[in-house]
């Protein structure tokens, strides 16, 4: 296969750039390395198509491999002919290549490899030539043996019968056919197994949807609710049209023999191929829905991820619980642990009280500026415990609630262990909640992306696929952000593109033992950080304290030289990046022509803008232009909403059927997609992204339920 070409038409890119990234991912360069360093190879590809092109080549590359295999078995039974062959090139799915190998494929014992062994292959071939003139039944009698279990004609022909069924089964055109067929006409069904039964599958209990059409978040919640027990599900077909198709293949003339092959096709079809087929399309109906709510689940992590962070802030976290209390810790605007204790906001009068008090001294105490609560177990109880105290404050202190998903994943890591080793792991959940809001980036880099749970039916997802794919886009968000060399964890640096765990342990260690990093060049005298390695990771890499200004910014040491050619042609001086007295930089190179620029300091010209960029704003983080999280200082109760009502709210989750907004009650509220806008949109992604601020109006209030119904369209 050329995969360049092939690639090429799919992404609809030139060939050319198909080329250079199948060369530039097989010389061990990272997706984000490719990205940002190497846009003239490829037209300035984003990284989330990168990596769609690069996993379409590994799929092609697998099915190539598949396609050699399949080649080399056939060739060992000395059956492969050309025919056979070209078959084999022309295959473009999985699917197809292994309908050409089913044939040739060792089965287990069969009907039809049953009456093979008592002799009945001929007889089979004899009725498949549906020769007018031929009388299967007479014909039959010559195979009657005791000894090979052949006791009458009638057992002949069955046998005969069973041969032809697996042919007609095993024929690579038919189950094509067969398969496209129940692609357009076929529908999915779903049935209670218990009528009387009450779930959250109840919509189901009677539900049918045709294949082209079923909703992708649909067809999950049906295949938990068959997996619970709750559903009988099964693919229905417009049999009467593939059972045609099939007798258009197979029948020849209207003799005797035709009405057996006839009735060897109805076998097959209801017996060998129909359930297979179903199989095989659900099986592809799973797989597209899982893909999909994947592509959504990264969606929504990457917006998590890129929160914009709260610098300089002292930080309260409050991890809240019913009986062991709400955990409490205060860092400080590095992240530094400063206290922790324990409140019981639910417990007592008493112990009210004393909460108060508490949670009061600690923000006097260390002059905490917001508090930071998790979204779990007792969440509203503390949320309206923090807005009633904060009234009685010395300032002005707001209080924002986070995601705090995978916290306890994280609390009882060896991560975590080793980062607060003083503290129980019920403490290290609150600090982690604090450290949430300062940087979310920083800290959920530290739980596996899967647990953080901004996504639909992540269980039901293949987790080795779900592991890739989320992976994927926590290192795409680390490396577009920067690390500071000089503070980043392990598990923050383990991210960056081109290192692994132990070339971050040997950075760490490289750090404690030699103080801080001055510059990006000394990483190469960190153990096992080898040339390559530096080459990919130097970009990401930031060290505001080195003398060169260029390492607080992403531009690659490569670009150096030519970056210091640039700023000598616009007449500036290093002096100038390091005071910030260059923001007319942009102004400057419009005033000269770029491509000559361009040409004379030896770059491309998207990479002469990315400098310019970088040095109009060096340690820049690209997190800081998107709007600020929104901060509450008091609380409603879903008692006291009304319909009509309008409202602000930030955006917790984005799913196939609308998106979920948190407007300050301990229930978050559905906009359904036809809620979201004017205009038809396929998914509400086009329009909403997790962590944006949003005006809303109440269109319906279950205070029994806690539901809320909402709307963005007035």
């Amino acid at each position: 296969m050329n995969y360049s070409n092939v690639l090429s038409n799919e992404f609809n890119i030139k060939e050319e750039y198909a080329e250079n990234i199948i060369n530039l991912l097989d010389e061990g360069n990272t997706i984000p390395f490719i990205a940002r360093y190497r846009k003239e190879m490829h037209g300035s590809m984003d990284d989330q198509l990168i990596r769609e092109l690069s996993e379409k080549l590994e799929y092609y590359r697998n099915l190539d491999k598949r396609r050699e295999e399949i080649r080399e078995l056939i060739t060992a039974q000395e059956k492969l002919t050309d025919e056979i062959s070209q078959a084999l090139d022309k295959a473009e799915t999985l699917s197809e290549l292994e309908d050409i190998y089913r044939p040739y494929k060792p089965k287990r014992k069969t009907r039809a490899s049953v009456a093979k062994e008592k002799g009945l292959e001929p007889l089979a071939e004899d009725i498949l030539k549906q020769d007018i003139s031929f009388s299967p039944f007479e014909e039959a009698e010559k195979y009657i043996s005791e000894e090979k279990g052949v006791n009458n004609a009638e057992d002949a022909i069955k046998g005969a019968m069973d041969i032809i069924a697996e042919q007609i089964s095993d024929n690579a055109e038919i189950r094509k056919r067969v398969r496209n067929l129940t692609n357009i006409y076929g529908t999915v069904v779903s049935k209670a197994t218990d009528e009387n039964k009450e779930s959250v599958y109840t919509q189901y209990y009677d539900f049918n949807e045709p294949v082209s059409k079923i909703a992708n978040h649909r067809l999950l919640a049906i295949n938990r609710g068959e997996k619970e027990g709750f559903l009988k599900v099964s693919v229905t077909n417009n049999d009467e049209k593939s059972l045609n198709s099939i007798y258009s293949l197979m029948l020849n003339g209207d003799s005797e023999s035709t009405q057996l092959v006839k009735e060897a096709c109805d076998d097959a079809y209801q017996r060998l191929i129909y359930p297979s087929i179903e199989r095989e399309v659900r099986n592809d109906l799973t797989d597209n829905a899982s893909e999909s709510a994947m592509k959504v689940f990264a969606v929504n992590l990457k917006q998590l991820l890129m929160q914009p962070p709260v610098k300089g802030k002292v930080v309260l976290g409050l991890d809240p619980g019913y009986r062991t209390g709400c955990k409490v810790a205060v860092v400080d605007h590095t992240g530094k642990v400063l206290d922790t204790t324990v409140i019981y906001p639910t417990h007592s009068e008493t112990k009210i009280a004393q909460s108060k008090a508490k949670l009061l001294d600690l923000i006097k105490k260390y002059d905490v500026d917001i508090i930071s609560i998790g979204n779990g177990t007792a969440s509203k109880e503390t949320e309206m415990f923090t807005a009633h105290t904060i009234k009685n404050c010395h300032k002005k202190i707001y209080y924002m609630v986070v995601n705090e998903a995978g916290a306890s994943v994280y609390s009882a890591s060896k991560l975590a262990a080793k980062e607060l080793p003083e503290l129980d792991l019920t403490l290290r959940s609150a600090v982690s909640i604090a450290r949430r809001l300062q940087d979310p980036l920083a800290e959920l880099v530290k739980i596996e992306p899967k647990a953080i749970g901004v996504g639909q039916y992540q269980h039901d997802m293949p987790q080795k696929r779900l592991g890739e794919s989320l992976d994927g886009v926590v290192e795409d968000c680390v490396n577009s952000v920067g690390v500071d060399l000089n503070t980043a964890s392990p598990a923050l640096l383990s991210r960056v593109s081109g290192l692994n765990d132990t070339v971050c342990k040997n950075i760490v260690a490289y750090r404690e033992e030699n103080g801080a990093f001055t510059s990006r060049a000394q990483l190469k005298k960190v153990p096992k950080l080898g040339p390559k390695a530096f080459e990919q990771c130097a970009g990401f890499m930031r060290v505001p304290e080195s003398k060169n200004p260029l390492d607080n910014t992403s531009v690659h040491p490569e670009s150096y030289n030519a970056a210091k050619e640039l700023l000598t042609i616009l007449d500036y001086t290093e002096k100038d990046v390091k005071s910030g007295n260059i923001s007319d930089i942009e102004q400057r190179l419009d005033e000269n022509n770029i491509n000559n620029i361009s040409e004379k300091i030896g770059v491309g010209v998207p990479t002469l803008i990315d400098i310019v960029k970088e040095l109009a704003k060096p340690g820049r983080d690209p997190r800081d232009e998107l709007p600020a999280p929104m901060l509450r200082s008091d609380i409603l109760d879903i008692k006291d909403l009304k319909e009509g009502m309008e409202l602000k709210g930030t955006v917790r989750n984005v799913i196939d059927f609308g998106a979920f907004i948190d407007i300050g009650v301990h229930q978050d509220g559905l906009v359904h997609i036809s809620q979201i806008c004017d205009k038809y949109i396929k998914h509400p992604s086009e329009i909403l992204k997790v962590g944006d601020i949003v005006n809303v109006k109440i269109i319906s209030v279950d205070p029994d339920k806690n539901r809320i119904g909402l709307t963005m369209r007035f």
